[in-house]
């Protein structure tokens, strides 16, 4: 119970998510992973994606976690059923948590989703919300230059808003009115997005309804923390540990983390 949950993304967009989970369940110690090296995985192919996660997954078994979040929709989409199937602790995806809110919000079924041009042509999300209703109509669009923005920390200003005023433009006269940032990258440029979107579609990111089904699934198997102590966080990155230090606490008031950086191997294997 007292072991730390595992948190991987391809960079600094799981923070999104591990932050949220933090707020949440603040007795529970976050272990994250971040790719920033061999981010963004939108364009990678599925086996790059694949092997790269599954590299950040044996990274937090050698640390015992008792629960892996896939915080990363690209990742997710690869490579959820997967680790369900081989793991023997519970998996958790962004993107089923995010169509179930998505869902709850909307009012003519009709949706949006923006996201990794690998998120989008998986379908993750159009399948995610079809198997919840089979009435919801779902545009998809590709946002391939959202994640290097952020991955540079360029989250606001003239350069942000022009890229994100010119991805979004398929979108202006769309009927939906719900829109699902399709990556935990997105949120950081939540405000830009709002902006450059119909003031009556309700945005929608995952991280809050990820923590709860993270929280639903501690209790299921009688997995939650009851050490007294404050958890002690640890965050990796695959890429400069100064720079991902400077991005989560400028961003996330990350003051008390630790944060180190590390390389991931392809060789390690653990036995499953």
């Amino acid at each position: 119970m007292d072991k730390p949950i595992g948190v991987i993304d391809s960079g600094y967009g799981g923070l999104t998510v591990a932050t949220e989970l933090m707020r949440q369940l603040p007795k529970e110690a976050i272990y994250y992973v971040g790719d920033s090296k061999r981010c963004p995985y939108g364009p990678r192919s599925v086996e790059e994606v694949r092997r790269y996660t599954w590299e950040m997954i044996d990274h937090l078994l050698t640390f015992e976690v008792k629960m892996i979040v896939i915080a990363c929709n690209t990742a997710t989409a690869v490579v959820l059923h997967e680790a369900r199937q081989t793991l023997a602790i519970p998996v958790v995806g962004v993107i089923q948590p995010g169509a179930i809110t998505a869902m709850k919000v909307t009012n003519n079924q009709q949706i949006a989703v923006i996201g990794t041009t690998g998120t989008i042509k998986s379908q993750a999300y159009s399948l995610a919300l079809s198997s919840i209703s089979e009435d919801v109509q779902v545009e998809s669009l590709a946002c391939p230059l959202f994640v290097p923005l952020v991955e540079q920390g360029i989250i606001a200003g003239e350069e942000a808003e022009l890229i994100v005023k010119e991805s979004l433009e398929p979108l202006q006269n769309g009927t939906y009115d719900t829109l699902i940032l399709g990556c935990t990258h997105y949120p950081l440029l939540k405000p830009i997005i709002e902006h450059y979107l119909p003031s009556h579609v309700t945005v929608i990111s995952s991280g809050e309804e990820t923590a709860r089904e993270v929280s639903s699934v501690l209790f299921h198997h009688s997995l939650n923390r009851k050490a007294g102590q404050m958890p002690q966080h640890r965050f990796f990155t695959t890429g400069e540990a100064k720079t991902f230090k400077a991005f989560a606490q400028d961003r996330f008031n990350l003051l008390s983390a630790k944060i180190e950086s590390i390389t991931l191997d392809h060789r390690l294997k653990l036995e499953r």
